[in-house]
């Protein structure tokens, strides 16, 4: 689909807006070439330079017949009231005239805004629900920074450089189609001329703007290069500091800055171009004109008198700036389109986690979740081989192994952030990928190694999904997280905002907010992945006595990092590579003297 056939498929909802906005648009155009066409016939009238017409004459369609009409009844006012009033009237007749175009004017542009404003809305709406849909995948590809870079600036582009342009694009093509029609009912001879010599300054126009959506599209990489940097520094900014990286950030920056400036300016440059090129072509165009049709009033070899042909330079001079407008809209439809393709990477983006049309719903987890012959990988590089594990109802599962061996993504099948390869993960025996995805993940609570808190109050973070919360409950769920010592002592207790990524807060802290906000939930199933892998002495204590307390009577699977944590499982897994090579108890793997025992020496020679 090009640009223009995308730019249709978003307006498409406001077709009957539109089309109101053409008609007014044409009432305006009507208005406009009233009060200038019959300008100098009714001047030359009055001042005596043409008859009085004494009798009514046919009424036709062409500019000439409505001319000769209104030229009746100006003779009509001049015979019984005088010139003076004769031309006190055209003059009022003529200011209406602007007045009523300008109204007409505004009332189009008016409708348009909304119109404007709701597309760039419906887009903000379609990339944001495209991306709370996407794989994660997509997110290990693309840079956080270009996707908002596209979701954000690219959309606004689209509002500036199309949008903005779109109600010259519905009025100004309008306007040089009803000019050169009257011009044609003046005389066909000469506007024939002026057809076949407008289309050079359209192919003058074409070579030079041909490259902006190219430089267009590469200006946008280089934007959401720079915003990617951005946003990388703020949140990496200890880092920067801590090795001393400022000037090499600083140049890195000022690199790509630099790269960024000068396209900028070369398409600043192209686009500024159309409007001089524009207005010269227009001069050149009335020279022509001068020339050609003076000539045919001299030499007499047509039927075109002086002040008709006055009358038609004061007419073809009112096409130029429609024509200078659509150039510089076409410009500006060029730089946009390449904004278009930009979010469709997002919007066109393969939804490989799809429901199915039959999908089951899931209310209850009855008996267990079963792994057989599981195998994943991404973009065919294995990462689980034939995997067969049962997680039964109410028990708790670990899995362990070294960094890489597969253990959260095992974790992430669960929750059908990925489809698995091969075999088959069933919930009492039914397949997750038939089941609605909004019930599969209702059933699970995650507390994980990196903890995602949003910067808001304590409140949301830990009501988050959860608009039927009561305080009450929310209170509790912070009581059994171990929460309530440390929001207590805040000055604002719930209410208090904990800044960006919860940094107002501790490590530990952050993470009880987020066990809180996975007991409010209340799930069915847990998953703890590496809930204390990052904390403190301390902090693992508070945390691990609250996920004790939120693991009772509830089935869990849990990710360890410090395998002393899960001495209690139920069953202990052992991953290696992408496989299971031990599983059972503490006491029985540890029996075994294989993987497991090794772990356990290598973590406690380490500690």
């Amino acid at each position: 689909m090009n640009g223009f056939g995308k730019l249709a498929h978003w307006l498409k909802p406001y077709s009957w807006r539109l089309f109101t906005v053409v008609m007014i648009n044409i009432v305006s155009i009507v208005f406009s070439l009233f009060s200038l066409t019959f300008l100098a016939p009714f001047l030359m009238l009055i001042f005596g330079r043409s008859q009085l017409v004494t009798e009514m004459p046919a009424l036709g369609f062409s500019v000439m017949d409505v001319n000769n009409v209104l030229n009746y009844y100006i003779s009509q006012i001049i015979i019984a009231d005088g010139k003076q009033a004769a031309l006190l009237m055209v003059t009022l007749l003529i200011l209406t005239m602007f007045v009523l175009k300008n109204v007409f004017s505004y009332l189009a542009q008016w409708i348009m805004v909304p119109i404007r404003n709701g597309v760039i809305a419906d887009i903000r709406d379609a990339i944001y629900r495209k991306i709370l849909i996407l794989p994660l995948s997509f997110f290990g590809v693309q840079k956080k920074g270009d996707i908002i870079s596209r979701a954000i600036t690219d959309v606004q582009e689209i509002e500036v450089s199309i949008l903005r342009s779109i109600q010259q694009i519905f009025r100004e093509p309008l306007t040089v189609v009803f000019y050169i029609v009257a011009l044609f009912s003046i005389n066909v001879k000469l506007t024939l001329f002026v057809i076949m010599v407008i289309p050079i300054g359209g192919y003058i126009v074409g070579r030079i703007s041909r490259k902006l959506r190219r430089q267009s599209e590469e200006a946008k990489a280089l934007q959401g290069t720079i915003q990617t940097m951005v946003q990388e520094t703020v949140s990496g900014i200890r880092v920067i500091k801590a090795f001393n990286a400022l000037v090499f950030s600083n140049k890195l920056f000022d690199k790509f800055n630099r790269r960024y400036t000068k396209k900028m300016i070369n398409i600043y440059r192209r686009v500024d171009l159309s409007s001089p090129i524009s207005e010269v072509f227009g001069g050149i165009m009335i020279m022509t004109i001068l020339l050609f049709g003076g000539n045919l009033v001299l030499n007499k070899s047509t039927d075109l008198s002086a002040e008709m042909f006055i009358t038609y330079l004061v007419m073809f001079t009112q096409i130029i700036n429609p024509a200078k407008t659509i150039s510089v809209a076409f410009y500006n439809f060029r730089k946009g389109f390449s904004s278009f393709d930009r979010i469709d990477l997002i919007l066109e983006a393969e939804e490989k986690i799809v429901e199915k049309p039959d999908a089951v719903a899931l209310t209850h987890f009855n008996d267990k979740i079963e792994f057989s012959n599981v195998s994943f990988g991404y973009d065919e590089v294995p990462v689980l081989s034939e995997i067969n594990l049962t997680i039964k109802k109410g028990k708790i599962v670990a899995l362990c192994g070294h960094s890489g061996a597969g253990k959260s993504t095992l974790a992430d099948l669960l929750l059908r952030f990925y489809d698995i390869s091969s075999g088959s993960l069933n919930i009492d025996g039914i397949a997750v990928d038939r089941m609605k995805i909004r019930d599969l993940r209702n059933m699970y609570g995650i507390v994980s190694q990196d903890t995602i808190l949003f910067n808001d109050t304590i409140y949301n973070n830990i009501a988050f999904g959860r608009t039927d919360a009561t305080p009450e409950e929310v209170m509790h769920a912070a009581e059994i997280a171990n929460a309530l010592e440390f929001i207590n002592k805040l000055p604002d207790g719930l209410q208090t905002n904990i800044g960006d990524r919860g940094l107002m807060l501790s490590g530990g802290q952050r993470q009880r907010i987020s066990i809180a906000r996975a007991v409010l939930k209340n799930p069915e199933v847990l998953i703890l992945d590496e809930a204390t892998s990052a904390l403190d002495s301390t902090s693992e204590i508070l945390v691990q006595q609250a996920l004790e307390k939120m693991m009772q009577n509830r089935t869990a699977l849990v990710i360890a990092h410090r395998l002393s944590t899960i001495k209690k499982a139920d069953e202990i897994v052992v991953l290696e590579k992408g496989r299971i090579v031990e599983q059972g108890t503490h006491e029985s793997l540890l029996q075994l003297n294989g993987y497991y025992r090794r772990l356990i020496d290598m973590q406690s020679f380490a500690e």
